[in-house]
């Protein structure tokens, strides 16, 4: 049988930014996971990328719990995965999985969510979902610790009511950390975002044919283009979401829509333009704001510096802004360029840059914030 252990991706590497939550290594570490006051948790979809990064960040975080559920498809069932030095075997996802689950965290795209979801609900377990497949349902909490927790403040876990928590889009994730702090301070009336997306939001088969690519183009072979059908490296090009008859595709109107519900305000102007550029982990997003209020840019520098979750680069003598480097395997969004928008008057307008780890605070990060609400 193959064996899998938690472990990040050889080729993330690290950069200049402290992590927030970092794993101790060595055999000082005493583990406080492992408790029999803590919730029973199952992990859907854990051989993928995301599935994974729950497991990284749960052990990071020192998440408790009794017992776990490593959960996959039935092509995936019978792996074993090394978690927190015990050994697991992934079962088979099905109806029956979720009896005594407290919490679900669930990351196995949207039509495994749609079907499993509302079965693991019934069976009163709370799930956290990763897909979008619940978003816009208007009972369903879309969450961001740091911005709308109240949303949620109706649900625990281990109380016997199943429920249901949305875990926002990656690129919504890390606009909003950075555009809230300001949006509380000054109200945005209107938000332009041009996102540049690496290839962790496609997955680890993603991750890995850029890799490939990358070797292959360098050595002159034509490149193998399985995942986006097209070449990736050294390359960039529209989203590769499907395109809507308004013309945006459906990364972009998720960014629209999920703004509007998270600030919970209809009348909120949004538009987004959504780029993969041949990055291997960590989005970034150039994003204007207009605000009722002024706001200038020394204010909003300091209010960044204070914001929950965000570390501000923003250097400009040494020309030292955030990066996806900097950021990949960190639990921290990063914000720079923070610059007055000169295009408007009466310092109505910033611009400002923000680079996350789409699988660390845009996924798997988000998600574990949310289950630690439900404790």
């Amino acid at each position: 049988m193959a064996s899998l252990s938690v472990s990040r991706h050889s080729h993330l590497l690290s950069g200049s930014i402290p992590a927030r939550s970092k794993p101790i290594s060595g055999p000082t570490r005493v583990r406080m996971s492992l408790r029999e006051n803590g919730p029973s948790i199952a992990v859907v979809g854990v051989t993928g990328a995301v599935g994974q990064e729950f497991l990284s960040v749960l052990s990071d975080r020192d998440f408790p719990y009794r017992s776990i559920k490593m959960l996959a498809s039935q092509r995936s069932a019978g792996r074993r995965i090394t978690f927190e030095d015990r050994g697991y075997v992934v079962e088979e996802l099905t109806a029956d999985s979720f009896n005594d689950v407290d919490i679900a965290l669930f990351s196995a795209g949207g039509s495994i969510s749609k079907k499993f979801g509302p079965v693991a609900v019934d069976c009163g377990t709370v799930v956290v979902d990763n897909s979008s497949a619940f978003r816009m349902d208007e009972k369903v909490p879309l969450v961001i610790p740091e911005v709308n927790p109240e949303a949620m403040q109706h649900i625990k876990a281990g109380s016997g009511k199943g429920a249901l928590i949305a875990n926002p889009n990656c690129s919504t994730i890390i606009c909003l950390m950075a555009a809230t702090p300001l949006h509380r301070q000054a109200k945005v009336l209107r938000m332009v975002v041009s996102t540049y997306q690496a290839a962790s939001g496609a997955g680890a088969a993603a991750m890995e044919e850029l890799e490939l690519q990358t070797r292959e183009v360098l050595e002159g072979k034509p490149p193998t283009c399985k995942i986006f059908n097209r070449q990736y490296a050294f390359n960039l090009f529209s989203h590769n979401a499907s395109v809507l008859s308004n013309g945006y595709n459906e990364e972009e109107m998720k960014m629209v829509k999920e703004t509007r519900k998270i600030w919970n305000d209809k009348d909120i102007k949004v538009t987004a333009t959504c780029i993969r550029v041949p990055v291997m982990r960590a989005h970034a997003e150039s994003v204007n704001l207009q605000f009722e209020k002024p706001l200038n840019e020394d204010t909003a520098r300091d209010i960044l510096k204070n914001a929950p979750g965000v570390v501000v680069i923003d250097d400009r003598e040494s020309n030292h802004f955030p990066t996806p480097l900097e950021v990949s395997n960190k639990d921290d969004v990063a914000v720079g360029r923070i610059r007055q928008d000169l295009s408007q008057d009466g310092n109505q307008g910033l611009d400002i840059f923000v680079c996350g780890d789409q699988i660390r605070k845009g996924a798997a990060l988000n998600a574990i914030q949310i289950a630690e609400m439900l404790l």
